[in-house]
């Protein structure tokens, strides 16, 4: 295989990895409280990143720079993750993964520091909006569910989550290995107090949930992280861009293959215009980006979900 395919295949394998984090949320939550699981991802992460951390060379001292950052943005993660949480227990995991990718013409909208965007950016974003609107509607034009609500809600926190990240470690040097362990601590710390009263119930849960819930911190953060780390820095950003971006497309074929779940022609048509939308919307303002004079900038975001990803792509897992 060569090294183009090789990278290739694993942004399709982290794109693959967050768009079937929905469905481990949904099936993790259906068995404990939604505080409960998060807490355990984020400990379970934590452990994960800091072990990193101690093995791999170089300085493992935190500097002031990543600590800055490093602890609002665990906050506005915690935000993300605990709306996302229980939007994914309320709705479909198609519905959720598609839904949240929103957030890619969301954060444009939100960052002001590049001018302002194109008309046909607007119109990429209208047909977006159609769409959410049709997989609202499920067999039927109906009032929306709590938890389609709470995924767009989640899409907005995010893209706020996304904006922040880029002001707050703009023309600084932060390591994402170190960024990202600073954020699953605060998540954890956040939490424990939530999580006490119920960690005899974490102890006893089965082994299927706690598959669940190693494969949310250990593949759908850490692993996911490292490689899609690893992948951008050997392709151009327009290519991880469009690779990491079928996201949305994974989360419905996990949802419908492993979860039973079903699409109706509303749906359907709405899941294939979001994701014409999206990548519409992604493509227009990358060319206005492109087109304006470079500027380096170290764009980690922490997720679902806790993941870093470069500056072009916008992390919309679980």
């Amino acid at each position: 295989m060569s090294d183009v395919r090789r990278t290739d295949a694993v942004l399709l394998l982290v794109a693959l990895v967050w768009g079937s984090s929905y469905l481990s949320a949904q099936t993790a939550t259906s068995a404990l409280p939604v505080l409960l699981v998060l807490f355990a991802r984020y400990a379970l992460s934590a452990l994960a990143c800091l072990g990193l951390v101690a093995v791999r060379r170089g300085p493992r001292r935190w500097t002031r720079d990543e600590l800055r950052a490093g602890l609002p943005l665990g906050l506005t993660q915690a935000a993300v993750l605990v709306v996302e949480t229980y939007g994914v227990a309320h709705t479909s995991a198609a519905n959720a993964g598609l839904i949240i990718s929103l957030t890619i013409v969301l954060t444009p909208l939100l960052d002001r520091r590049r001018g302002g965007l194109p008309p046909s950016f607007f119109a990429a974003a209208s047909v977006c909006v159609l769409a959410v609107g049709l997989l609202m509607s499920g067999n039927g034009f109906h009032a929306p569910r709590s938890g389609d609500l709470l995924m767009l809600a989640a899409a907005l926190v995010r893209a706020i989550h996304v904006s922040l990240v880029g002001r707050l470690t703009a023309g600084r040097a932060v390591r994402p290995l170190h960024l990202t362990t600073v954020q699953t601590l605060v998540g954890t710390a956040l939490f424990l107090p939530t999580a006490v009263g119920g960690l005899p119930t974490l102890a006893r849960a089965g082994t299927a949930t706690w598959t669940q819930l190693l494969y949310l911190a250990l593949f759908c953060s850490v692993f996911a992280f490292l490689a899609q780390t690893w992948a951008v820095q050997r392709t151009s950003a327009s290519r991880a861009s469009l690779l990491l971006g079928t996201e949305p497309v994974w989360a419905a074929a996990v949802g419908i293959a492993l979860g039973g779940e079903h699409l109706t022609a509303l749906t359907a048509l709405g899941a294939a215009l979001i994701v014409a939308g999206t990548y519409w919307g992604q493509s227009v303002e990358r060319a206005r980006r492109t087109a304006a004079p470079r500027r380096i900038d170290v764009r980690p975001d922490g997720p679902h979900e806790e993941d870093i990803r470069c500056a072009t792509t916008t992390p919309t897992s679980v």
